[in-house]
């Protein structure tokens, strides 16, 4: 269910503003895309698992609040951003 160090590293790669980059807006919705995936995936198995359901609905906050803190602050980059997640 969760993401690997390689994993995380490739994905900062493809959409880190410059090198180092771990922490912008944009490297941490789409970490926190891959593993909603991943846990939307193992809840259509688990159905009974309650858990994983909280952490997959505090997940989907953090990706929700974060879009629109770009969105309200950063236009430019949000349109460049969601095009390229495809959001």
């Amino acid at each position: 269910m969760s993401l690997n160090k390689e994993e995380k590293q490739n994905i900062m790669k493809e959409f880190a503003l410059h090198e180092g980059d771990t922490g912008s807006p944009e490297v941490q919705v789409a970490i926190l895309t891959e593993e909603i995936s991943r846990l939307s995936e193992h809840l259509k198995d688990h159905r009974k698992d309650n858990h994983s359901r909280r952490g997959l609905l505090q997940k989907v906050g953090k990706r929700r609040r974060l879009i629109q803190y770009l969105q309200t602050n950063e236009p430019e980059r949000y349109e460049i951003f969601s095009k390229k997640i495809k959001i």
